[in-house]
């Protein structure tokens, strides 16, 4: 059985490098008209979910064609549909989840649409999983405490920390040219922007509290 579940979700396009950074052995979740986005990758969806009213007349004929399970919803429901994908790995026993987004279209309009996606992957009911999120050319870790994460950067990386649903207490960095020695990070603060990594192996160690590690351009580009 794969281990990773990869959740692709609607969105403008995914950038083709996010492939290399993807598990080999992974079962792949589309939400809605993630499978679209899941399709241009070349990606074979094993899992559609959502209400399916927006994914492509012949996205959802190759994914009838193609035999995958549909998992559909009524359009009145109460949870996003990446919201609904998440869950449905999460039933599957996946405990290693992997969102992939291309991010916002140019005319899109729905702010809430996006913070709720990035958020669906920050519950704080998830912290025994391992949980990171590709959005566009970020890459997004969530740490629960007590836990730590890698930060998978090269040096002179821009990376910050963001603590979420409260305050962040007892982080711990290595790595990074601003050190955090068992410090707290209260929600809105915007102490943790713009640190940087200066050595490889960089991490973040925190006792408590939800923290999002985020490398704004981690598939590339100036730093």
């Amino acid at each position: 059985m794969a281990r990773t579940a990869v959740i692709v979700i609607g969105g403008a396009g995914i950038d083709r490098r996010v492939l290399a950074r993807l598990p080999g052995d992974r079962f792949v979740v589309a939400a809605d008209s993630g499978f679209d986005h899941a399709l241009a990758l070349g990606l074979t969806v094993d899992l559609l979910v959502g209400d399916l009213d927006s994914i492509s007349g012949p996205g959802r004929a190759a994914a009838e064609a193609a035999g995958t399970t549909i998992e559909r919803h009524r359009p009145d429901k109460d949870a996003t549909d990446t919201e609904l994908a998440v869950a449905a790995a999460l039933s599957r026993g996946f405990r290693h989840l992997v969102g992939v987004s291309g991010g916002p279209r140019a005319d899109e309009t729905r702010l809430d649409h996006e913070l709720g996606g990035i958020l669906s992957f920050t519950r704080p009911d998830l912290g025994a999983e391992t949980v990171e999120v590709w959005w566009g050319p970020a890459h997004l870790r969530v740490v629960h405490g007590p836990g730590s994460a890698p930060v998978h950067a090269a040096p002179g990386r821009v990376v910050s920390l963001l603590p979420l649903h409260g305050p962040a207490l007892g982080i711990t960095t290595a790595g990074l040219r601003y050190p955090l020695v068992g410090e707290t990070l209260e929600p809105g603060s915007s102490r943790g922007i713009s640190n940087e990594v200066v050595a490889p192996g960089a991490g973040v160690a925190l006792q408590r509290g939800t923290l999002l590690i985020v490398t704004p351009l981690a598939l590339g580009g100036p730093s």
